[in-house]
């Protein structure tokens, strides 16, 4: 039966229910500010940040506090201490964090026994005119600014490295050396004859890269923006991936907008995804469609590669885009917002 005048369909009852209930991201054209997004279902980083901005702090501090807390919480082992050894054993971080407004960046790369890596790359920002530490030097910086020398092995990272030296160092990161490095741990010398073969895909598990990345803008526009992991687990020691690289790890500019990604890095910075999904958002793109862009230029040259990215422009309009293959066929992420109830997990189908 038809419904009366002023009324609806019991069908539109529902629907209107299911919205009130449900916020998939490809309606998330609606903008507010203040706004906070960040990678992955990290749901203590996002209510963190917002918490900040809530009482007053700035921007940057919302970035530092939100990453710094899944290095507390060592989010799905990826991020902060004991997770993601090393050939050797050893967790290393990458963090940095970016000002929209002064476009400084401070960040660290192979950070050693010191677990705040975001904290200590906001020190480079305040204290230093530098950009980026790496290494043990790094490491030597944080202990003159105030942080703990501390180890960042623990029993279940110790674990995996036992595990990963038990199945004869499978996966690792080489290639073109000898013995064979699909059947043995080495040590490897290079191969005389180097073959070269077009990658095909990522050699990174999707289930144990789960960088943190995150972009806050907050009432007046202001954007920044901020990343931090363990890296690839059994990755070569000194190997530094895409999250601590301005550009390609996070991306901040007042002007337009932020950005941040995650996945296979070694892939994904030699293409700058958060500089180039800034830059679409400048152009006037929507930031779902810029996400969406990025991962397409990314496919034309590794269609199998692991990797998702967020954006957000500065009316508080956001997006997400990921690639989809087997295993990873869509990308979670959360939101919080004045539209927002909470701080909301929200997702968004692979392309």
């Amino acid at each position: 039966m038809a419904a009366g005048r002023g009324g609806c369909r019991p069908g539109a009852v529902v629907a209107l229910l299911l919205l009130s209930v449900l916020t998939p991201a490809s309606a998330a054209s609606a903008a507010a500010l203040p706004v906070v997004i960040n990678t992955w279902a990290f749901r203590t980083a996002a209510e963190t940040a917002w918490r900040v901005l809530e009482s007053g702090g700035s921007e940057l501090d919302a970035v530092e506090r939100g990453c710094g807390q899944c290095e507390i919480d060592q989010c799905d082992g990826s991020v902060g201490y004991g997770g993601s050894p090393d050939e050797s054993g050893e967790t290393t971080l990458d963090a940095m964090i970016m000002d929209g407004n002064t476009m400084e960046v401070g960040a660290v790369a192979d950070l050693r026994h010191v677990k705040n890596a975001i904290g200590v790359a906001r020190k480079v920002i305040e204290y230093t005119k530098h950009t980026l530490l790496v290494g043990e030097s790094a490491s030597l910086f944080a202990v003159r600014m105030g942080f703990p020398y501390e180890d960042l092995t623990t029993q279940k990272s110790l674990s995996l490295y036992s595990e990963w030296l038990n199945q004869s160092c499978q996966p690792n990161y080489w290639k073109n050396v000898v013995p064979d490095s699909s059947t043995s741990c080495g040590p490897y010398k290079r191969r005389e004859e180097v073959t070269y073969k077009k990658q095909t895909s990522s050699e990174r598990n999707i289930h144990n890269h789960d960088t943190i990345g995150m972009v806050v803008i907050g009432v007046s526009g202001t954007v920044a923006s901020g990343t931090s992991t363990n890296g690839a687990i059994h990755k070569l020691p000194g190997r530094v991936g895409d999250s601590p690289i301005a550009g390609a790890g996070s991306y901040a500019d007042s002007t337009a907008g932020g950005a941040a990604a995650t996945g296979d890095g070694d892939i994904m910075m030699r293409f700058l995804p958060s500089y180039q999904a800034v830059e679409y958002m400048r152009m006037g793109t929507d930031p779902t469609v810029a996400c969406q862009k990025v991962i397409s230029r990314i496919q034309k040259y590794a269609p199998k590669f692991f990797g998702a990215i967020i954006c957000a422009n500065t009316t508080g309009s956001y997006g997400a885009a990921c690639n989809k293959i087997p295993g990873f066929t869509q990308f979670h992420f959360m939101v919080s917002s004045p539209l927002l109830s909470r701080p909301t997990e929200q997702v968004v189908d692979c392309i």
